[in-house]
């Protein structure tokens, strides 16, 4: 996945970078309390400040509907940005309908200051892709890098109108999930597990459909595998359970068959008769489930089974838990799990890369997010990216 130009494929020296960055990062009395989206941004700002350009980043904050709303005001991740790179930060107010002003600003700012403009959504043409809204942006630069792939999935005009007006690349924390990506399904080390976990099978047709055409292995967890359970004739009770699906569950199953994909299932479940926290549970093999009760985690068997799973790959991708992990004890084969992956993965017998916010709650709940090859903060674009769907973001980076 290289087609579309690096940092090292540019001149920054007395240039204007704009560079599309994800500062949608959660906020608390006026603070930044989680610096994970910011900090990542790191290597493409010292990059472009090191070889004598003016970096202006481009980001959404909340969902402003097209309007200015102070209290969506990018202002406030300034002091936040101050502190993760040690550089000076200027905020530059605009409502994105005359950019003259912000113009003079960025142009008497001193070499190494960081400009943090206002909000792309405070005008409604961000949205709309207007081409318009994308061309005021382009004045305000010379070269265009998009280091969000988190916003990536969406066609709006700081993402992809914008990026067919300069010269435009990827910048480093792209480049890096870009990559990651390639290894984890475009061209990777085979077998290939995928683990996909939540609630709702309905959620993520798209994705067992594609990844039906790419792995060898499909471990399927969470109040999904109840539906694939339902359709195979297994009672499961009160579970979080999409009837009307099983049709649907029954097609992919057979079509698993025509892939040559192994689809795992579990083959027992934690029942609780309660959906709350340290409700009293026991575990159940399939052919004796509670009809009172509701599965909320997989069982010891199913843990073992997808550990099989596991040791048969090399590489292994997931999105979504295998079971309630944030009712405690519900959590226990998600974590398990997650620490099998991690712990295979620090061998170097695998590569393991995961996404989608649940899916990195659980593993920082298992306390290895760092040792997975690659973690995706990216919700949408990540899952849309598993779905086999193009991404506007990237598609319009490419040369």
């Amino acid at each position: 996945m290289t087609d579309f130009k690096k940092l090292e494929d540019f001149d920054f020296n007395g240039k204007n970078v704009l560079v599309r960055v994800d500062l949608n990062v959660p906020v608390a009395n006026g603070m930044v309390t989680d610096s994970t989206r910011i900090e990542r941004l790191a290597p493409t700002m010292s990059y472009i400040i090191e070889h004598g350009g003016k970096p202006i980043l481009l980001s959404h904050f909340g969902r402003p509907k097209g309007q200015v709303n102070k209290d969506m005001s990018l202002a406030v991740v300034v002091s936040g940005i101050k502190q993760a790179f040690g550089q000076p930060v200027e905020f530059v107010d605009t409502d994105w309908t005359d950019v003259s002003a912000a113009k003079d600003q960025i142009a008497k700012g001193a070499a190494g200051t960081i400009f943090v403009m206002e909000n792309t959504r405070f005008h409604p043409g961000e949205e709309a892709n207007d081409l318009a809204l994308a061309k005021r942006m382009a004045s305000l630069g010379d070269i265009y890098l998009n280091d969000a792939f988190s916003s990536a999935h969406r066609a709006h005009a700081s993402t992809e109108a914008l990026a067919r007006e300069l010269p435009s690349g990827a910048g480093r924390a792209m480049e890096a999930e870009l990559s990651a990506l390639q290894a984890g399904l475009g061209n990777p080390k085979t077998p290939v597990v995928a683990i996909v976990g939540g609630a709702k099978v309905s959620t993520k047709l798209d994705l067992l459909e594609n990844l039906l055409k790419k792995v060898e292995g499909l471990v399927i967890g969470g109040g999904m595998a109840n539906t694939f359970l339902h359709a195979e004739g297994v009672d499961v009770g009160k579970s979080l359970c999409e009837k009307d699906l099983a049709e649907t569950a029954r097609r992919i199953y057979d079509k698993s068959a025509d892939e040559n994909c192994a689809i795992i299932l579990p083959v027992d479940g934690v029942v609780a008769w309660h959906f709350e926290a340290n409700a009293p549970h026991r575990t159940y093999g399939l052919e004796a489930m509670d009809k009172e009760g509701m599965i909320l985690d997989a069982g010891e068997k199913s843990i073992e089974r997808i550990k099989g799973a596991i040791d048969e790959a090399k590489t292994v991708i997931w999105n979504g838990p295998l079971g309630a992990f944030e009712l405690d004890p519900f959590g226990h084969a998600t974590i398990e799990v997650a620490r099998y992956v991690a712990e295979r993965t620090k061998q170097g017998k695998l590569v393991s890369v995961a996404g989608g916010g649940d899916t990195v709650a659980a593993l920082a709940k298992a306390g290895v997010v760092n040792d997975f090859t690659y973690v995706s903060t990216a919700g949408g674009a990540f899952l849309e990216w598993m779905e086999g769907k193009p991404l506007p973001g990237v598609e319009a980076l490419k040369a």
